[in-house]
């Protein structure tokens, strides 16, 4: 640990992390298994991004190529995976990156991952119950119901309030208030229908392909349209770099996109704290639900651009509309209900990998310690669930939030970095340390995830990278203003009581 406990890079034991679990007010109950895991995994991976994304990127980026671009950007998930699985089994908090980076980098890192996490989850999860309002009033709309036009949202002609939106969320709130358990369960329910929705697609798809439409496998490149301003990719300001839609470059600008699908096995090592057997079960259930969920990707846009020329596929609705175009719409209403009851899963998920980051953060002190009592009964922290859960829920209710959707991409490249160089620091200061789980090759792996998470950043617009910079100065201003002096670990050190 640091020796210098004025220093805002003061680090925080990893021993001292494990004892804070032990303190009777601030445990959170240990119930979730391997399995637990890879469901959590698989269930807030699988979201709209298989069931749109894939023809959006088809059609305007990569072609049947798209393949191609989701495994890219699955490598690079695994790469930050394997970094991931080291410090989940190592350090098994509650808190993800936040407290990894805590244990390796030091304190304001640590605050500045956490308040990334704080953003990116939350505007996930808003960005998430919005999706899936659209879906449900779909489907209500064709079983002859309708909401009045003022509660469908104000992405809605007429629509102020987004009553579905809101009500998910706090029902989703409630059932993370009594236990992660039976959280685990009825994800568990769900995602088994989401995957059989992805099966089907899969299977049924196959009878339908033709080989004609893989021709060209990778359409010849197009420089993007667009001048340079604040929509151009950051790296084309930067270098005079253009990016290309299609050819072999396109499948890399594809992979910048179709990374949001990834979004999410992160939160996995949210869970550590409550795992039964971390230091087997996180690396099982990190790397298990990644490669499921890289498989299934794979898989379905193969199918989906072998149904449909990439140019014809539709963008809203890419799978549903591939069928329908083949003569079979009741596949068609098939998707649109797995996609429904699917995004519950993912919302549910990441309001989870909010609150436990949240709460970590509050057990050390830079945020209010009213927020790191655990529930007398059920174990879980009830306080920042409820307050997270409200506000997420109005937010999401009365705000349209399409363009910020791109700053959960950068916040959670952005954790990435982190916890890559936080595995090579912690290799080199404490390489006493029992790990279950070793990362192989550092620090080559590491530095690799480190440059690959670097290069899709940098094919992020240059607007978002400018809203994540006001939200970072707002972060680094709330700690030197309230973390630094409340912290735990800086007013009275690393052993002392509380």
């Amino acid at each position: 640990m640091s020796k210098d406990l004025k220093s805002p890079f003061r680090t925080k034991s990893v021993e001292q992390s494990i004892r804070d679990t032990e303190e009777p007010d601030h445990a959170l109950r240990k119930s979730l298994s391997a399995w637990d895991l890879t469901v959590f995994g698989v269930g807030v991976i699988i979201g709209t991004g298989i069931f749109v994304l894939t023809g959006k990127v088809a059609k305007e980026t990569a072609g049947p190529a798209t393949a191609l671009a989701f495994v890219v950007a699955g490598i690079v998930c695994a790469l930050a995976a394997l970094c991931y699985a080291e410090f989940a089994s190592t350090v098994p908090v509650a808190g993800s990156a936040y407290t990894f980076s805590y244990a390796s980098i030091g304190e304001l890192p640590a605050w500045i991952i956490g308040w990334d996490l704080v953003l990116e989850f939350a505007l996930g999860t808003a960005v998430v119950a919005v999706g899936w309002s659209g879906y449900v009033r779909s489907l209500m709309d064709n079983a002859g119901i309708n909401l009045p036009a003022a509660l469908e949202g104000p992405d809605v002609p007429g629509g102020t309030f987004d009553l579905l939106a809101f009500v998910l969320v706090l029902v989703l709130t409630a059932v993370l208030v009594v236990g992660v358990k039976l959280s685990a369960r009825i994800t568990t329910v769900v995602v088994a229908i989401k995957v059989t929705v992805v099966l089907i697609v899969i299977v049924a798809g196959v009878f339908f392909i033709k080989g004609s439409n893989y021709r060209p496998f990778i359409p010849e490149a197009v420089p993007q349209q667009g001048g340079g301003g604040l929509d151009a990719p950051l790296v084309q300001l930067m270098f005079g770099f253009t990016p290309t839609n299609f050819g072999v470059m396109g499948v890399f600008t594809a992979a910048s996109v179709v990374f949001f699908a990834f979004i999410g096995f992160d939160v996995v090592a949210t869970a550590a704290e409550e795992t039964e057997l971390p230091q087997r079960d996180m690396p099982r259930g990190i790397l298990g639900s990644l490669l499921i969920c890289t498989v299934l990707y794979v898989a379905v846009s193969l199918v989906v651009t072998g149904m449909q020329h990439y140019t014809e596929l539709s963008v809203s609705a890419p799978l549903a509309d591939a069928f329908e175009a083949a003569g079979h719409p009741v596949y068609g209403d098939i998707i649109s209900f797995g996609a429904a009851i699917g995004l519950v899963t993912v919302c549910m998920i990441l309001l989870l990998g909010q609150t436990r980051v949240f709460f970590a953060m509050s057990r050390d002190g830079l945020l209010p310690r009213f927020f790191s009592r655990t529930h007398p009964r059920f174990q879980t922290p009830y306080r920042p669930t409820v307050l997270l859960g409200v506000i997420i829920a109005v937010v999401a209710g009365f705000t349209s939030i399409n363009e910020l959707a791109t700053l959960v991409n950068i916040g959670t490249l952005f954790a990435f970095v982190v916890v890559a160089l936080g595995v090579i620091i912690l290799r080199r200061t404490r390489p006493d340390l029992p790990r279950a789980f070793r990362t192989p090759l550092v620090p080559l792996v590491p530095v690799v995830s480190i440059a690959a998470s670097v290069w899709l950043m940098l094919n992020l617009p240059t607007e978002t990278w400018l809203r994540f910079a006001i939200w970072m100065v707002i972060g680094i201003a709330v700690y030197f203003l309230y973390g630094r002096s409340h912290s735990r670990l800086g007013r009275s050190g690393p052993d002392a009581e509380f």
